[in-house]
């Protein structure tokens, strides 16, 4: 099966040239050049990966990634100016699962792609072994890795695949710190390069979530210079 590739970006010639390029690759690749009709077509349609522009006319990324993750866990890679740290910031913690600066290398794109895709495949892959739900369960929070489902005290959370992950690496082992490192691999695999900030952007929309069904959750710790844990009951 085909992997489709819904783009977004009000710039023709990004447009023009990435579509080109992941084509090349082998995906199916569909185009739009306003936020607005990105967004309808990719709550309509269900592409397996969106790439989101952050300044477009109409509708900004920042708006169409927050009305997406209202009802979907699709895969988003985020394109934001060389410059422009506060879109990457706000970007992650409302539930992007990459981004990449402009100007990128096309390669670069292509590789984090394939890397979101590889790791649903790899969930995919895990529940078709499955015949019943493999649960972690640790107190209150429940992790089912066959349907890819969190909840906290009987409420489902509505977690991206790098959210889960990193929810998954802390609660298998709790009491244990997981550096930023460690985090990245599990989240993203080995040899891929991702900066601490954006670890820290996705534990904190983690938090954010939580604290949104449940004011006292306090389960996942900082420790300052170290990394993260989930603490011990």
């Amino acid at each position: 099966m085909i992997d489709k590739i819904f783009l977004v970006d009000d710039d023709r010639n990004i447009l023009l040239s990435v579509s080109m390029a992941l084509e090349a690759e082998g995906f199916n690749v569909e185009t739009f050049n306003d936020g607005d009709a990105g967004l309808r077509a990719i709550l309509e349609e269900q592409p397996d990966l969106v790439i989101l522009d952050v300044k477009m006319p109409r509708m900004d990324g920042i708006e169409v990634l927050s009305k997406l993750r209202e009802e979907s866990a699709i895969p988003v890679i985020f394109l934001t100016s060389k410059d422009d740290e506060v879109d990457q910031v706000i970007g992650l913690r409302m539930g992007a699962d990459d981004y990449i600066t402009k100007p990128f290398s096309q390669r670069l794109l292509i590789e984090r792609i394939k890397v979101l895709l590889r790791r649903r495949d790899l969930m995919n892959a895990e529940q078709s072994k499955q015949e019943v739900s493999s649960n972690i369960e640790y107190g209150h929070l429940i992790l089912d890795d066959s349907r890819h489902l969190c909840s906290w005290k009987g409420q489902p959370l509505n977690l991206t695949v790098t959210e889960y992950l990193l929810v998954k690496s802390l609660a298998m082992r709790p009491g244990h710190v997981r550096n930023r490192d460690q985090l990245i691999d599990m989240a993203y695999g080995e040899n891929i390069y991702v900066d601490d900030r954006t670890v820290d952007s996705h534990i904190k929309r983690v938090r954010k979530k939580f604290k949104k069904l449940d004011d006292e959750f306090d389960k996942i710790e900082t420790l300052y210079g170290v990394g993260y844990r989930y603490k011990e009951e």
